[in-house]
Protein backbone atom coordinates (compact mmCIF):
# COMPACT_ATOMS: atom_id res chain seq x y z
CA UNK A 1 0.00 0.00 0.00
CA UNK A 2 1.34 3.50 -1.13
CA UNK A 3 0.01 6.63 0.24
CA UNK A 4 0.38 10.00 -1.78
CA UNK A 5 0.42 13.08 -0.08
CA UNK A 6 1.18 16.86 -0.25
CA UNK A 7 2.32 18.96 2.26
CA UNK A 8 0.54 22.57 2.34
CA UNK A 9 2.93 24.52 5.14
CA UNK A 10 4.19 27.78 4.10
CA UNK A 11 7.21 27.52 7.18
CA UNK A 12 10.49 26.75 5.08
CA UNK A 13 11.79 25.00 8.40
CA UNK A 14 8.16 23.24 8.99
CA UNK A 15 8.12 22.21 5.69
CA UNK A 16 11.64 20.79 5.93
CA UNK A 17 10.56 18.68 8.85
CA UNK A 18 7.85 17.55 7.59
CA UNK A 19 9.49 16.39 4.21
CA UNK A 20 12.36 14.39 6.73
CA UNK A 21 9.08 12.62 8.72
CA UNK A 22 7.16 11.08 5.41
CA UNK A 23 10.70 10.32 3.67
CA UNK A 24 11.35 7.99 6.81
CA UNK A 25 8.18 6.18 6.08
CA UNK A 26 7.92 3.36 3.26
CA UNK A 27 4.57 3.75 3.20
CA UNK A 28 4.43 7.69 2.22
CA UNK A 29 4.91 9.00 -0.90
CA UNK A 30 5.69 12.54 -1.19
CA UNK A 31 4.09 13.80 -4.37
CA UNK A 32 4.38 17.85 -3.68
CA UNK A 33 4.79 21.23 -1.38
CA UNK A 34 3.41 24.18 -1.77
CA UNK A 35 3.29 27.16 0.86
CA UNK A 36 -0.45 27.96 0.17
CA UNK A 37 -4.07 27.02 -0.35
CA UNK A 38 -4.51 27.72 -4.00
CA UNK A 39 -1.32 25.57 -4.70
CA UNK A 40 -2.68 23.15 -2.94
CA UNK A 41 -5.78 23.12 -5.31
CA UNK A 42 -3.87 23.54 -8.53
CA UNK A 43 -2.61 20.05 -7.32
CA UNK A 44 -5.25 18.22 -5.92
CA UNK A 45 -7.24 18.79 -9.70
CA UNK A 46 -3.98 17.44 -11.62
CA UNK A 47 -3.06 14.54 -9.24
CA UNK A 48 -4.57 11.31 -7.10
CA UNK A 49 -3.62 12.61 -3.58
CA UNK A 50 -4.38 9.93 -0.60
CA UNK A 51 -3.73 12.34 2.07
CA UNK A 52 -2.52 16.65 2.76
CA UNK A 53 -0.80 17.69 5.75
CA UNK A 54 -2.37 21.02 6.48
CA UNK A 55 -1.18 23.88 8.45
CA UNK A 56 -4.11 25.96 9.49
CA UNK A 57 -2.26 29.17 9.77
CA UNK A 58 -1.52 29.73 5.72
CA UNK A 59 -1.97 32.71 3.71
CA UNK A 60 -4.54 34.34 1.61
CA UNK A 61 -6.65 31.05 2.24
CA UNK A 62 -7.04 29.49 5.41
CA UNK A 63 -6.17 26.33 6.34
CA UNK A 64 -10.01 25.01 7.61
CA UNK A 65 -11.59 27.63 4.92
CA UNK A 66 -9.50 25.88 2.66
CA UNK A 67 -11.01 22.55 3.59
CA UNK A 68 -14.69 23.71 3.77
CA UNK A 69 -14.21 24.14 0.16
CA UNK A 70 -13.20 20.57 -1.30
CA UNK A 71 -16.04 18.47 -2.17
CA UNK A 72 -14.51 15.13 -1.70
CA UNK A 73 -11.61 15.80 0.51
CA UNK A 74 -8.79 12.92 0.91
CA UNK A 75 -7.26 12.41 4.21
CA UNK A 76 -6.76 15.52 6.19
CA UNK A 77 -3.93 15.77 9.09
CA UNK A 78 -3.42 19.20 10.67
CA UNK A 79 -0.83 21.02 11.55
CA UNK A 80 -0.69 24.14 13.84
CA UNK A 81 1.18 25.74 16.70
CA UNK A 82 -1.50 26.51 18.57
CA UNK A 83 -4.01 24.38 21.11
CA UNK A 84 -6.65 26.46 20.32
CA UNK A 85 -7.90 25.28 16.82
CA UNK A 86 -7.61 21.11 18.18
CA UNK A 87 -11.08 20.86 19.23
CA UNK A 88 -12.51 23.37 16.12
CA UNK A 89 -10.58 20.79 13.82
CA UNK A 90 -12.70 17.96 14.92
CA UNK A 91 -15.96 19.69 13.11
CA UNK A 92 -14.12 19.21 9.98
CA UNK A 93 -13.69 14.94 10.25
CA UNK A 94 -10.35 15.15 9.96
CA UNK A 95 -7.82 12.29 10.14
CA UNK A 96 -5.74 13.76 13.24
CA UNK A 97 -3.99 16.97 14.27
CA UNK A 98 -0.49 17.73 15.30
CA UNK A 99 0.99 20.21 17.46
CA UNK A 100 4.11 22.04 16.66
CA UNK A 101 6.67 21.19 17.01
CA UNK A 102 5.67 17.54 15.65
CA UNK A 103 7.82 14.40 17.43
CA UNK A 104 8.31 11.92 14.96
CA UNK A 105 6.51 8.96 17.14
CA UNK A 106 3.68 11.26 17.44
CA UNK A 107 4.17 12.03 13.38
CA UNK A 108 3.50 8.17 13.14
CA UNK A 109 0.27 7.60 15.09
CA UNK A 110 -1.26 10.15 12.72
CA UNK A 111 -0.02 8.30 9.36
CA UNK A 112 -0.57 5.33 11.24
CA UNK A 113 -4.13 6.23 11.00
CA UNK A 114 -4.51 7.14 7.69
CA UNK A 115 -3.03 3.52 6.39
CA UNK A 116 -6.10 2.18 9.20
CA UNK A 117 -8.39 4.55 7.07
CA UNK A 118 -7.31 3.32 3.72
CA UNK A 119 -7.22 -0.45 4.72
CA UNK A 120 -11.03 -0.01 6.33
CA UNK A 121 -13.18 -1.33 4.23
CA UNK A 122 -11.02 -3.64 2.22
CA UNK A 123 -11.13 -6.86 2.79
CA UNK A 124 -8.14 -9.32 2.98
CA UNK A 125 -6.52 -9.48 -0.31
CA UNK A 126 -7.05 -13.20 -0.62
CA UNK A 127 -10.68 -12.64 -0.53
CA UNK A 128 -10.27 -10.12 -3.87
CA UNK A 129 -10.56 -12.15 -7.53
CA UNK A 130 -10.49 -10.58 -10.81
CA UNK A 131 -14.27 -10.69 -10.99
CA UNK A 132 -15.26 -8.36 -8.23
CA UNK A 133 -14.48 -6.67 -4.51
CA UNK A 134 -16.53 -6.67 -1.38
CA UNK A 135 -18.12 -3.78 0.26
CA UNK A 136 -19.31 -2.75 3.57
CA UNK A 137 -22.86 -2.65 3.07
CA UNK A 138 -25.66 -2.80 5.92
CA UNK A 139 -22.57 -4.23 8.47
CA UNK A 140 -22.29 -7.25 6.02
CA UNK A 141 -19.44 -7.76 3.46
CA UNK A 142 -21.22 -7.69 -0.56
CA UNK A 143 -19.91 -8.71 -3.45
CA UNK A 144 -20.21 -6.51 -6.55
CA UNK A 145 -19.19 -8.39 -10.15
CA UNK A 146 -17.13 -5.37 -12.08
CA UNK A 147 -19.27 -6.47 -15.03
CA UNK A 148 -22.57 -5.05 -13.46
CA UNK A 149 -21.02 -1.75 -12.72
CA UNK A 150 -22.27 1.13 -14.64
CA UNK A 151 -20.82 3.79 -12.69
CA UNK A 152 -19.14 4.62 -9.69
CA UNK A 153 -20.06 8.48 -8.33
CA UNK A 154 -17.77 9.87 -4.58
CA UNK A 155 -20.37 11.38 -2.38
CA UNK A 156 -18.22 13.43 0.14
CA UNK A 157 -17.13 10.13 2.62
CA UNK A 158 -18.76 7.34 0.58
CA UNK A 159 -18.93 6.41 -2.61
CA UNK A 160 -22.46 5.34 -4.70
CA UNK A 161 -21.99 2.23 -7.12
CA UNK A 162 -24.49 1.77 -9.85
CA UNK A 163 -25.17 -1.59 -11.26
CA UNK A 164 -27.19 -3.44 -14.28
CA UNK A 165 -29.68 -4.51 -11.15
CA UNK A 166 -29.15 -2.05 -7.76
CA UNK A 167 -27.55 1.27 -6.82
CA UNK A 168 -25.42 0.58 -3.32
CA UNK A 169 -23.97 2.93 -1.04
CA UNK A 170 -20.86 2.29 1.29
CA UNK A 171 -17.97 4.29 2.95
CA UNK A 172 -14.74 4.11 0.68
CA UNK A 173 -12.70 6.40 -1.07
CA UNK A 174 -13.20 6.76 -4.81
CA UNK A 175 -9.21 6.97 -4.97
CA UNK A 176 -8.47 4.13 -3.10
CA UNK A 177 -11.02 1.84 -4.69
CA UNK A 178 -9.49 3.40 -8.48
CA UNK A 179 -6.54 0.93 -7.44
CA UNK A 180 -8.52 -1.80 -7.43
CA UNK A 181 -10.20 -1.66 -10.57
CA UNK A 182 -9.44 -3.58 -13.82
CA UNK A 183 -8.52 -1.77 -16.84
CA UNK A 184 -12.10 -1.43 -18.65
CA UNK A 185 -12.98 1.35 -15.90
CA UNK A 186 -12.01 4.96 -16.47
CA UNK A 187 -11.40 7.84 -14.16
CA UNK A 188 -13.14 10.83 -15.86
CA UNK A 189 -13.93 13.15 -12.95
CA UNK A 190 -12.63 13.73 -9.75
CA UNK A 191 -16.36 12.18 -8.46
CA UNK A 192 -16.96 9.74 -11.08
CA UNK A 193 -15.54 6.55 -12.90
CA UNK A 194 -17.29 4.76 -15.74
CA UNK A 195 -17.17 1.43 -16.97
CA UNK A 196 -15.80 1.70 -20.46
CA UNK A 197 -17.49 -0.74 -22.27
CA UNK A 198 -21.16 0.54 -21.23
CA UNK A 199 -20.09 4.16 -22.23
CA UNK A 200 -22.89 5.21 -24.93
CA UNK A 201 -21.97 8.35 -26.36
CA UNK A 202 -18.41 10.85 -25.18
CA UNK A 203 -17.48 14.46 -26.29
CA UNK A 204 -15.84 17.46 -25.04
CA UNK A 205 -17.57 17.77 -22.32
CA UNK A 206 -19.49 14.76 -21.10
CA UNK A 207 -19.86 11.26 -21.12
CA UNK A 208 -23.11 9.16 -21.86
CA UNK A 209 -24.01 6.03 -20.05
CA UNK A 210 -26.67 4.16 -19.55
CA UNK A 211 -29.06 7.51 -20.41
CA UNK A 212 -27.18 9.40 -17.65
CA UNK A 213 -24.76 12.42 -18.73
CA UNK A 214 -21.66 12.30 -16.72
CA UNK A 215 -19.33 15.67 -17.03
CA UNK A 216 -15.28 15.09 -17.69
CA UNK A 217 -13.49 17.10 -15.41
CA UNK A 218 -11.19 19.39 -16.97
CA UNK A 219 -7.97 17.77 -16.10
CA UNK A 220 -9.00 14.40 -16.91
CA UNK A 221 -10.29 15.50 -20.18
CA UNK A 222 -6.81 14.43 -22.24
CA UNK A 223 -6.59 11.35 -20.58
CA UNK A 224 -9.94 10.78 -20.83
CA UNK A 225 -10.14 11.28 -24.77
CA UNK A 226 -6.71 9.04 -25.34
CA UNK A 227 -7.97 6.13 -23.38
CA UNK A 228 -10.70 6.10 -25.82
CA UNK A 229 -9.03 6.56 -28.75
CA UNK A 230 -10.31 10.78 -29.44
CA UNK A 231 -8.61 13.26 -30.50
Amino acid sequence: MTIRCIVVEDEPLATEVMVDFINQVPFLKLENCCSDAIAAMNILNEKKIDLIFLDIHLPKLKGLDFLSTLKNPPMIILTTAYHEFALKSYDYNVLDYLLKPIEFSRFMVAVQKAANQMNKDLIPSEEINNEGLFFTVNKKKARIAFHSIIYIESQRENIKIVTETNIIQTRFAISELEKQLPDSFLRIHRSYIVAVPKIDFVDAQEIEIRGKHLPIGRSYKNNVHAALGLK
